[in-house]
């Protein structure tokens, strides 16, 4: 049976992909070695280098977040290299098992799952490697199963103290474009992206941005490496042009991706983003509900993980709001299955869609008997409305 208007897609991505991009991906497949790709080409790397805020190569492959996980590991690391994962959520634990599916001793600096990465944790580490065997420190910004994002100027800032050598590889899946990332600013070695968040793409896309160490190390790195080689990659992307096939029509949505955001502005993005997720979290502590994340400093912009009491299933919950109201919310991931659903309030994402979000959330709560307190969405609707007034009057002056 049909039902009537859009479905609301609130997991924390694929996020929804706006009709200008969904326009901007409908042209023919275009030659990929002829001289029109190359200025799309040139077009997309040149503006991915102003979203990772960097002056150096960033690389886009045809594949998921996941493969650029490997690449940066590939590229840098030699068998049996020591790498230190700081396991924030089920995301930071899954780059770690594909770590050490690559031969590589990634050690884990364990957490509640209940805040970001603690900087102070990553500078011990590192001062107890008198020998420098660690060669990287690898850390998620935003952490997708939790709702929580790690201060990354604060890790460099506790590896620049230790006086380690060892390089920082960065995951930023769910946080370019949503939250602010400065890759050469905060001395990130490898950043690593997709293209179903922030960015408002489907997914397909992934990314690297490179420093000049990470470069160098690259040279001297021994695990096998084919399809992933920077080295290949950088000896054609000068021209705007890829040594394989690339995903054409998914690189013409994120030129437009790209010029969007700058229309918009970065930092307005940013503050967007903190906005909803502030508003997100006033309307769950009106329900008397708690967040997955208790460290505010670590409030994601990008989502809200809530905790359901004991005796309440989070996925009966999810599966009454999507029954009732078309809407998917996030699951809960491996350790904290069952008992956290997820809000996403990324990428293309209003005030307006903030404030139905969260309506169907209170609604599917009292269908499904969960214990909570009513008027959750005046309440984020009361900080809209005063943040909407403060813009007015920003404007006016």
């Amino acid at each position: 049976m049909r039902r009537a208007g859009p479905h609301f897609l609130q997991i924390p991505g694929p996020s929804r992909v706006p009709d200008r991009i969904l326009r901007a991906m409908d042209f023919p497949t275009m030659d990929h070695r002829g001289p029109a790709f190359s200025k799309l080409g040139q077009r997309v790397l040149g503006g991915m280098r102003s979203i990772f805020k960097t002056a150096g190569p960033v690389v886009i492959y045809p594949s998921s977040g996941t493969g650029a996980w490997e690449a940066a590991l590939v590229n840098t690391m030699s068998p049996g290299d020591a790498v230190v994962m700081v396991e924030t959520g089920h995301f930071a634990g899954m780059w770690q098992k594909l770590a050490v599916r690559l031969g590589l001793d990634a050690q884990i600096i364990s957490t509640d799952w209940r805040r970001g990465v603690d900087a102070d944790a990553v500078e011990d580490r590192l001062r107890s490697d008198h020998d420098n065997t660690i060669k990287a420190i690898c850390v998620v910004h935003n952490e997708t199963s939790t709702g929580a994002t790690s201060r990354i100027g604060e890790v460099r800032e506790a590896m620049d103290a230790a006086g380690h050598p060892a390089l920082l590889l960065v995951d930023t899946i769910s946080g370019l474009a949503c939250a602010d990332f400065r890759h050469d600013e905060w001395g990130v070695d490898v950043a690593v992206a997709g293209s179903q968040k922030g960015l408002m793409l489907p997914p397909g896309l992934s990314f690297n941005a490179i420093s000049d160490k990470a470069l160098a190390a690259s040279k001297s790195a021994a695990l096998p490496r084919s399809y992933w080689a920077w080295e290949d990659m950088m000896a054609v992307n000068d021209t705007g042009y890829f040594p394989y096939t690339p995903a054409t029509n998914l690189l013409y949505g994120l030129a437009e991706a790209i010029d969007m955001l700058h229309e918009e502005g970065l930092d307005n993005v940013f503050v967007r983003h903190e906005r909803h997720g502030k508003a997100t979290r006033k309307a769950v502590a009106a329900w008397d509900l708690e967040t997955q994340c208790v460290e505010e400093r670590d409030f994601s912009p990008v989502l809200t993980g809530v905790r359901l009491p004991d005796g309440h299933d989070a996925d009966r919950f999810r599966g009454i709001v999507l029954d009732h109201f078309d809407m998917s919310l996030g699951n809960g991931l491996s350790k904290i299955a069952g008992r956290v659903f997820r809000i996403g309030h990324l990428g293309d994402f209003n005030d307006l869609m903030l404030v139905a979000t969260l309506a169907g959330v209170e609604m599917g709560l009292d269908i499904a008997g969960v214990p909570h307190q009513a008027g959750g969405v005046a309440q984020a609707m009361n900080y809209l409305q005063h943040e909407a007034r403060g813009d007015r009057r920003s404007e006016a002056a």
